[in-house]
């Protein structure tokens, strides 16, 4: 799957036919109210009882204060229709949970993932279906191309965008900073200036996430994209370069700068990636600096003791070598097993900008969603990304996720696997290209 921004898939050959026009009617009765209420929490649309006595069942990744704000979503979906729907976590383990109920007969009715190859194997597979005329509307109305071309397979739209990601944000204390006279850097080199700062100061300059593998192909992502360029990058994920190029190579050798320095707070292998945040905005701060995507916003958020847009700041992941401004994103996309109404439904709610409307206000959720009021954002910080979300004309998406999830998606093996040895060792460059190469050769 070629990286976001390079083509507008057509939609030839588009249309499957689910259901006619019932099946159309039904769905503009249920979801008449999905055109923005106002207040964001669709409070002004009427309760429904269309699907009462029938029961979905959605699986995703999140957890804590995400599971909490995305189930606050499927009540308003259950109050405007009458259904039940069942929300199970599957946490970091998305394509092996998905296979497991496949290969019980038990799949869910829809399934959000962060991975877009595992999108398009389950397409090819014929595992997920595309999505209705109506879903498909929406779509259209709501997203720029970019987020349509992802979610399209052969032609066809098999997926619907609720989550995205900012995820070349430097998130910092500016308590921390302003008590050690740093700022934000104008380039890589500066980068490493002002963490060396906050460290004089008594903190670690960074704190890092490692146990497990996707923050550290996070950080890869962006220093690759920064020194390699576009092409290269699409490349890479393509597989049509091997992982032994001297481009990776180039891209270690700038991460080693970072990971092999003592501006790295130590024991970061054994530290999960919400308590990286809060070595930062906790109430007994040790680090001064923490590299993630927008969703830090949530963390930040859920552990109460920092404010976002007040002690909590972010900037662009630094300019290499006097790169050009470059975002990686990422994002959840919503996908479906089954074809009927209440499937069907839901789906084309999460399209509206009224479902990711019950979630904005709470923080945590950028939406690609180009109709969604960006006022409701809880502050300044999130609105900024949000709007430079839906706005970017050109980006790419996380390269993890558009792998194959042998090699991008799976703990223990593979590019996760691989970024944890080399942040444990940041000498063996040429080592970590090898058995990147090995990893994905076996997996492509």
């Amino acid at each position: 799957m070629s990286a976001i921004g390079t083509h507008t898939a057509s939609f030839r050959g588009r249309r499957r036919l689910t259901g006619a026009a019932a099946v159309a009617g039904a769905l503009a009765l249920v979801l008449s109210g999905c055109a923005s209420g106002g207040d964001g929490n669709g409070s002004g649309d009427a309760a429904g009882d269309e699907f009462a006595g029938e029961t979905l069942t959605v699986a995703a990744a999140w957890s804590g204060a995400e599971q909490e704000n995305f189930e606050a979503v499927l009540d308003e979906f259950e109050r405007r229709t009458g259904a039940t729907v069942n929300y199970t976590s599957f946490g970091d383990n998305g394509p092996t949970f998905i296979q497991g109920q496949l290969e019980g007969g038990t799949p869910p009715n829809v399934a959000i993932l962060g991975q877009p190859a595992l999108m398009q194997s389950l397409a090819e597979n014929g595992d997920i279906l595309p999505v209705s005329e109506a879903v498909e509307s929406a779509v259209t109305e709501n997203y720029s191309p970019s987020w349509i071309d992802l979610a399209t397979v052969d032609g066809e739209l098999y997926g619907v965008w609720f989550k995205g990601a900012n995820k070349s944000t430097v998130w910092y204390n500016a308590d921390i900073y302003d008590e050690a006279g740093a700022v934000p850097p104008e380039d890589w080199d500066d980068f490493l200036t002002q963490l060396g700062l906050v460290r004089d100061a008594g903190y670690a300059g960074i704190s890092v996430g490692a146990d497990v593998g996707w923050p550290l192909t996070d950080w890869f992502e962006n220093v690759y994209l920064r020194t390699a360029g576009p092409e290269r990058y699409d490349q890479l994920t393509n597989h049509e370069i091997p992982w032994t190029d001297d481009s990776v190579k180039e891209a270690l050798e700038v991460l080693a700068t970072l990971w092999d320095s003592d501006l790295v707070q130590p024991g970061g292998d054994q530290r999960d990636f919400p308590t990286s945040v809060s070595e930062v905005f906790g109430s007994d701060p040790q680090a001064g600096t923490v590299f993630e995507g927008d969703f830090v916003a949530g963390n930040i958020a859920a552990d109460g003791t920092s404010v976002v847009g007040e002690t909590a700041l972010f900037y662009d992941f630094p300019a290499v070598d006097g790169s050009a401004p470059a975002v990686v994103g990422g994002g959840d996309v919503a996908v479906q097993f089954t074809d009927d109404e209440a499937t069907n439904a839901l789906m084309e709610f999460l399209a509206s900008p009224d479902a990711a409307e019950v979630w904005v206000p709470e923080g945590g959720l950028i939406s690609p969603n180009s109709a969604v009021d960006t006022s409701l954002y809880p502050d300044d910080v999130s609105r900024q990304v949000a709007e430079a979300l839906t706005g970017a004309e050109v980006f790419r998406f996380d390269m993890s996720d558009l792998t194959p999830s042998a090699f991008g998606g799976t703990p223990g093996q593979g590019f996760w696997q691989e970024m944890i040895t080399f942040y444990q060792d940041p000498s063996d460059i040429d080592g970590t290209a090898q058995r990147l190469e090995d990893a994905a050769a076996a997996a492509y």
